[in-house]
């Protein structure tokens, strides 16, 4: 199997600058007219550690708060792009917090997984209820991440099931193929590490958890969502003709399956 063409997604879509460029207008779009966003909260001590919280209006202060996560193989971007995929949730009465976090090879990922913890805990800490998770791409593994942490053993202040459910979308569930990558390059991963911090290998945390794959994605991607899925006895769905990028489109629109499954694991 050629594992750089499955996992190479900008090679796979021709579109993904014109794409990107489609997400950043849209993302300042929503920072601008979302009717209640509070921008650049800190969830730690480092210039990264900061989140986005937008929600539906003005009064919903006890509305559900989703955590949605960029992607970038843990290496690039930041929240700033993916504002509009807070759009749709927010129109049906949930709050969506978009954090950013430190970028591989700078800080390696299991650093990175503790960011988003530490983001997770001081929204609860914050607001005094649970979270749903989401991400795109690497967004995904850190969401099904959150899910299976043991809280009380971070903090015995925390809950269990602080991360209550979880939809990942186009996730990376498996990291050991990254490192016969480019991708992997920049990871620093041996066998041992890779292992332990694939969900697909964590014990089932018996919490709900629904994957979101494109159709049109590679063979490699659906099959990571579908094996993730069956592993925790969870859900999985292929968005037809939808590829790595334009799967993220249907998270704008308050009227899309997408939103909906989300909408009900938030509030579950």
């Amino acid at each position: 199997m050629d594992l750089e063409a499955e996992y190479n997604c900008r090679a796979r879509v021709p579109e993904y600058p014109q794409i990107v460029a489609a997400w950043l207008r849209d993302a300042a779009a929503w920072r601008e007219s979302c009717p209640r966003a509070e921008l650049d909260l800190p969830y730690g001590a480092r210039e990264r550690e900061r989140l986005d919280l937008f929600w539906p209006d003005e009064a919903a202060r006890d509305a559900p708060i989703t955590l949605f996560i960029h992607g970038g193989y843990w290496q690039a971007p930041g929240r700033e792009r993916i504002s509009f995929c807070a759009r749709g949730l927010n129109l049906q009465g949930v709050a969506v917090a978009l954090p950013s976090y430190d970028l591989c090879p700078e800080v390696p990922l299991a650093s990175i997984v503790d960011q988003m913890r530490a983001a997770a805990a001081m929204l609860y800490r914050r607001h005094g209820r649970r979270l749903m998770a989401g991400g795109h791409s690497a967004g995904g593994h850190l969401a099904a991440m959150l899910l299976a942490t043991d809280w009380p053993a971070l903090d015995p202040a925390l809950p269990p099931g602080l991360v209550h459910a979880a939809m990942p979308v186009s996730g990376v569930f498996e990291l050991d193929p990254l490192r016969h990558t480019s991708i992997g390059v920049g990871l620093k991963l041996d066998r041992a590490e890779a292992r332990r911090l694939s969900p697909r290998f964590l014990p089932s945390p018996s919490r709900p958890l629904h994957c979101v794959v494109g159709g049109a994605e590679s063979p490699e991607f659906i099959r990571q969502s579908r094996d993730m899925a069956q592993a925790w006895g969870g859900t999985w769905a292929a968005e037809p003709g939808a590829d790595h990028f334009t799967i993220l489109a249907p998270l704008a629109d308050p009227a899309s399956g997408m939103v909906a499954v989300a909408k009900r694991l938030a509030t579950a």
